[in-house]
C-alpha cells in the first residue's frame, strides 16, 4: 500500500511538472488572448513572414492551429525557418503604423531542425 501511494505521488508530481513546460498552441492563444495576456508562453512553428532592421523587427509564426505575430529585438529569423519562441503575450499591438491583434513580445527564440 505504501509503495502504491508513493508511486501515485511521484506520477502526479511528474505530470504537473512536465505539463507546465509544454508548448502553447497559437490557436488557443488567439482564441482567448485575455487568458494569456502578460503571461510567459512557449510556442513553436514556422516563420511565414518577417521584417527587421538592426536586430529589431517582427515575424509571423504559424503552427497547425493558427498564426501569431512575434515582436523581437534579438534578431529576426528568415521566412521558412522553424523556431521555438519564449515570450509574453500582448494584446493589440501597433508596429510601424500597422495594427495587429494579439502578439508575443519575444524573450528569446531558438532555431529548430524539425518538430
Amino acid at each position: 500500500m505504501r509503495k502504491k501511494t508513493a508511486l501515485s505521488a511521484c506520477a502526479l508530481w511528474a505530470a504537473l511538472t512536465l505539463s507546465s513546460c509544454g508548448y502553447s498552441k497559437i490557436g488557443r492563444i488567439n482564441a482567448d488572448p485575455t487568458r494569456y495576456r502578460n503571461r510567459a508562453v512557449r510556442v513553436e512553428g514556422r516563420v511565414t513572414n518577417s521584417f527587421g532592421l538592426l536586430s529589431t523587427g517582427g515575424y509571423q509564426l504559424e503552427d497547425e492551429t493558427g498564426k501569431i505575430f512575434v515582436v523581437s529585438n534579438r534578431g529576426v529569423p528568415s521566412k521558412g525557418t522553424k523556431v521555438m519562441v519564449n515570450g509574453s503575450v500582448m494584446e493589440g499591438v501597433t508596429v510601424m503604423g500597422h495594427s495587429y491583434g494579439t502578439a508575443i513580445q519575444e524573450r528569446d527564440h531558438h532555431v529548430r531542425n524539425g518538430y
